[in-house]
Order: structure tokens, then sequence, then C-alpha cells
């Protein structure tokens, strides 16, 4: 591999439609990392087991999540794109971490508490998924992983078990490094708080006409005057354009926001008008992924192929050093 070249590793769940928040917040990043990286993306199938959704709908969530990754730039000659149940290697790594992780550093992590917290069953897979998510990271021999900042404990999970399998056996894993993009906005739902299925507050990537503009109408906004100016800054509305516009389309709709006698309304309708310019062309793209099943699902294939060679690899040095090569 290329010295300059940076294994990028990421992967995201098919947990339902995706919206403004998955598509800023990962998927956009994830398709400018493929710039100068060698990446390989997953779609988080037996992660999303940990709350037993129905099987058909995950196979269709699946399938959807790699349409929708494909038509906003994913592009599988540069990226090695697959769903993580066809690389079975990564459960024989998994099983193999299992047996150095300590109980203790697997109870510490907030993600497990807090789920359990909102009324998720309590399952061992849940428990104990932060051993396949770093099994995921370490058998494609990952360099950097892209994260939030709440999401960092996960990657310093997969750091430490990397360390302690290495000081015991050798330098045999490569210790991954965190990819905090600061840039990488934090994208406010429709009450304000963050974009997520959990609060309702989302606007899908993919809604088109009236269901579309009905969700941006729903925006909270304050209670100012219509003819008083306004703070572009504070408004919601406004940070969701700013998403999309150029910087001299910004500036514009911020003067705006500023001289006053402009409502709220016309920046819901100006937001409408850059979300419908915005994703327009990936709305094309997907149609057309959408008429040619067999294609997708042969560049998941393709994508699983490399993916597994990658980690043959890696399981082939774990199994030497632990003593399971016969």
């Amino acid at each position: 591999m290329n010295q300059q070249r940076k294994r990028v590793l990421s992967g995201i769940q098919p947990s339902g439609t995706l919206h403004l928040g998955n598509y800023f917040g990962m998927m956009k990043p994830a398709v400018e990392l493929q710039d100068g990286n060698e990446c390989f993306y997953f779609i988080a199938d037996y992660h999303a087991l940990t709350q037993l959704p129905d099987p058909a709908l995950l196979r269709q969530r699946s399938r959807g999540v790699a349409v929708d990754f494909l038509a906003c730039g994913l592009d599988p000659l540069r990226t090695t794109f697959f769903r993580q149940s066809d690389v079975p290697e990564v459960h024989e790594l998994t099983w193999v971490l299992n047996c150095m992780t300590p109980v203790g550093l697997l109870e510490r992590c907030h993600s497990y508490k807090d789920k359990v917290a909102r009324g998720i069953e309590a399952n061992h897979g849940l428990f104990s998924y932060p051993v396949l998510m770093a099994a995921d990271i370490l058998i494609y021999g990952s360099h950097l992983v892209p994260v939030g900042k709440d999401q960092k404990q996960h990657l310093e999970v997969t750091r430490d078990i990397a360390v302690r399998f290495n000081n015991r056996y050798g330098e045999i894993l490569v210790v991954p490094e965190a990819l905090i993009r600061e840039d990488v906005a934090v994208v406010p739902g429709l009450d304000g708080q963050k974009m997520s299925k959990s609060y309702d507050n989302t606007i899908e990537i993919f809604a088109a006409g009236k269901a579309a503009r009905s969700r941006i109408m729903k925006i909270v906004t304050d209670s100012t005057p219509l003819e008083d100016p306004k703070d572009p800054e504070a408004c919601n509305v406004f940070a969701l354009y700013r998403l999309m516009a150029t910087e001299a389309e910004r500036e514009a709709l911020a003067q705006r926001y500023r001289a006053g006698n402009m409502g709220y309304g016309h920046a819901k309708q100006a937001l409408a008008e850059k979300y419908e310019e915005f994703f327009g062309p990936m709305r094309e793209r997907r149609r057309e992924l959408l008429e040619h099943p067999d294609l997708v699902e042969d560049i998941l294939r393709t994508g699983a192929a490399r993916a597994r060679a990658a980690a043959r690899e890696t399981l082939n040095r774990v199994r030497a050093a632990v003593g399971l090569d016969g």
C-alpha cells in the first residue's frame, strides 16, 4: 500500500430512513475522504441485531443504506463498500478479542448505559458490541476512524484492546487513530436538538415534494415580528440552509435576516428550495439505482471480496500469534 495513503474505516447502521444529520454528519465527510485515502465503508447489519429488528425490515434497510450511500457520491471504484455480515472473519477476531477484554472496560462504556437508561433491553450483544466494533476496525488494519466527539470513547476502547493484544503477542494489530473533523457540523433537528430519529425531529435526505416541505415548515423558530431584524446565527432554519448553500448565498440570506421585513416563513421557503436543488441530482441517481438492484448487489459482493482478503491477512497473523494455526 502507498505509504502516503491511510486506510480509513467507517460503518453505518441500517436503522431506518436516512436524514440530513446522517448525510452531513457521516456520509458527506465519508465521500470527501475518498480523495487521497483507502476507504473501507460497511453497512453494520451485525450491530443492528442488538435490537432484534424484523428480518425482512433489516434486509430492506440494508439495501436502502447501500442505495442511498451510492446515490450520495460513494464511488465503489475508489472505496471498498460492503455488508458487515458478508465478512464472517470478523467474528473469529471478535472472539479472540473478547478473551482479553476486561469486563470493567465494557461496563464503563457510556453508550451501553445510555441505551439501557432509555429502556432498551440489556442483552449481551448490546453490552459487548464495543468488542465487535474493535474487530471491525482492527481486522482491516485501519489507520483512521472518523468519529464525533461523543463517540471518541468507542475508539479508545478499540485502541486499548489493540494495545493489550500487541503487548502480549507482538506488534500484530494496527492501533488506529481517531479522525475528529472539527468542520463536521452538528445538524439541528426541527426542534433545535441534534437531529435524530429518537427525537422524531428529522428531515429525510430523499423526501420529495409536499413531504419534505411539510417537515421544513415545522422547524421551530422564535416569535420575532416579521418587520424586526433577526439573528441568523440563532435560527434553526438558517443553520440548515448554510449546510447546503454557497458562501455568497449564505451571506445574502443573512443580510435579509438582519434587514428585517422577512418572516421565518420566507426563510423556510428559501430552505425548501435549496434542499430541492441540493438533493435533486442525488435523488435522480437513487431512482436509477433502485431500477438496477443487481448492480447494487454486485457492488456489495465485490466490496466484500476485497474486504475478506484484507481481513484474512490480519486474521492469519492473529491465529498464528495466539496458537490457532495448527
